[in-house]
């Protein structure tokens, strides 16, 4: 690891760490001086040097092999908790994507919440995802890694409420916080029972011990659900599924990250924990059922709703059930491209539909229309962001649910069927959101609905660009 930028790869986390601590100093004496702006302008300049050195760290770590980084943190008798990096092209890749992401929707919030005075909570909240994500993508420790996605389920709390003068917030961070702690509590109890059966809670030596474990069959059966039972809340999987859909009371610039990418942590860590899971094959059918359930039902929920931000989240639960299909499949590789293409297309989704509720103050789907020739940044960009996130060739995530499909057909038809019912399903559903905000007439609500400003088509307009030119 010669690269000064490799060897330095522990300060991407911190840069947003950095953030977070200087947009608390923007208390309110502070804010009623200066304004609430420069709160977000650091944090953005934070995640802007993450960003540029994730991308540096990814030309170097290009085509070679994983590197490892310890950092030496607590041995007490025989506990050795020292905090091991994986250094590899997957993980410097993923950092990449989630600080650009947060870049991009940072940019995208100084324009949406123009109006609001909650800039400190609200964008040091961000960058608490931030730091937590990309440290998560780099740990290769099964403990820490659960220790960040408390931390990110503590987060999804303080966001979701951060009007917390609405009571309809309020309730909604309540619930989102209790269902995701379902999951974690049962995580908890899988991470304590795996480390007298392996020894070790570092995921590279818990992939080689999976290689020749000799363990008993019911005992690795329960201790995969409990591990299983962590990514299923942090994917909002049925049944800890509800959970998205009360964060959806939280700011929208906050759901364009937690629909992209922090729902993903969960699909990351259930990557990770695949060669553990593979070693009983109730967990690995409980995972491919959780997740076709999931997807399927997800998708028909979605074309039920009246709320647009509503109807989004649950494809994104739909979406993180064929990741779960994958990893049930054993197909790693393909689960990471589809974790990949998806959270650009959702992203840009988000950013589509995040300006026409800017300008109509409504969420209700019933009382748009005619937007069309209005609003053609946010028209094209949805139209871009469906056709990225359903598989239509050339576009990423056709690839993806491509080499999906042949591996289901190898090992377990039936899921053709799954994934081409949820394909079909999806379309339609994004198809009848379109069809209900930017085609028809316009109504009282969207007669005076101007193009979004700069702050917010910037960032819309990039994320367009990286959607039409993912391979």
């Amino acid at each position: 690891m010669n690269s000064i930028v490799l060897q330095t790869i522990w300060l991407i986390p911190c840069y947003a760490l950095a953030g977070t601590l200087l947009s608390v100093l923007w208390f309110p004496s502070i804010t009623r001086r200066t304004g609430p702006r420069p709160a977000g302008y650091v944090n953005a300049i934070a995640t802007f040097f993450a960003f540029t050195q994730s991308l540096l760290a990814l030309r170097d770590i290009w085509g070679q092999p994983p590197q490892q980084l310890f950092i030496p943190w607590l041995k007490v008798a025989n506990l050795d908790l020292t905090i091991s990096l994986e250094i590899s092209t997957v993980a410097v890749g993923a950092s990449a994507l989630i600080c650009g992401l947060n870049l991009l929707t940072q940019i995208y919030a100084i324009g949406y919440m123009e109006m609001d005075w909650g800039w400190a909570r609200f964008f040091s909240l961000l960058a608490l995802f931030e730091a937590g994500m990309t440290a998560l993508v780099f740990c290769d420790s099964l403990f820490f890694s659960y220790i960040i996605l408390e931390i990110l389920t503590l987060g999804t709390y303080l966001l979701v409420g951060l009007w917390f003068n609405q009571s309809l917030v309020v309730t909604g961070a309540r619930d989102a916080f209790l269902t995701k702690r379902v999951g974690d509590l049962f995580l908890l109890m899988g991470v304590v029972a795996l480390l007298p059966l392996a020894g070790t809670w570092d995921f590279t030596e818990l992939a080689i011990w999976a290689k020749t474990a000799n363990v008993d069959p019911n005992t690795i059966a329960l201790v995969g659900l409990a591990l299983l039972a962590g990514p299923m809340g942090k994917c909002a999987q049925f049944p800890l599924h509800l959970w998205l859909d009360e964060a959806m009371e939280g700011p929208l610039p906050s759901t364009i990250l937690r629909n992209s990418v922090v729902v993903a942590t969960g699909a990351w860590v259930l990557v990770k924990l695949e060669p553990v899971l593979s070693l009983s094959p109730i967990v690995m059918s409980a995972t491919i059922a959780i997740g076709a359930a999931t997807a399927i039902g997800g998708t028909l929920i979605a074309i039920a709703q009246i709320d647009i931000k509503r109807a989004l989240s649950y494809l994104v639960s739909a979406y993180m059930g064929l990741a779960f299909i994958a990893v049930g499949l054993h197909q790693i590789d393909t689960a990471l491209m589809l974790m990949f293409t998806y959270a650009v297309a959702i992203a840009l989704l988000v950013m589509s539909i995040g300006g026409v509720v800017w300008n109509s103050t409504t969420q209700d789907l019933r009382l748009y229309g005619g937007l069309w020739s209005r609003r053609p940044v946010s028209g094209l960009s949805f139209v871009v962001g469906t056709l990225g996130l359903v598989a239509v060739p050339p576009f990423g995530s056709f690839w993806a649910v491509q080499k999906l499909t042949e591996a289901a057909w190898q090992s377990q038809p039936w899921l053709v069927g799954v994934l081409v019912i949820v394909n079909a399903l999806t379309a339609f559903s994004l198809t009848r959101v379109f069809g209900l905000v930017f085609g028809g007439k316009t109504k009282q609500m969207t007669e005076r609905s101007p193009e979004i400003h700069w702050p917010m088509a910037l960032p819309t307009i990039v994320l367009s660009g990286v959607v039409l030119h993912v391979p």
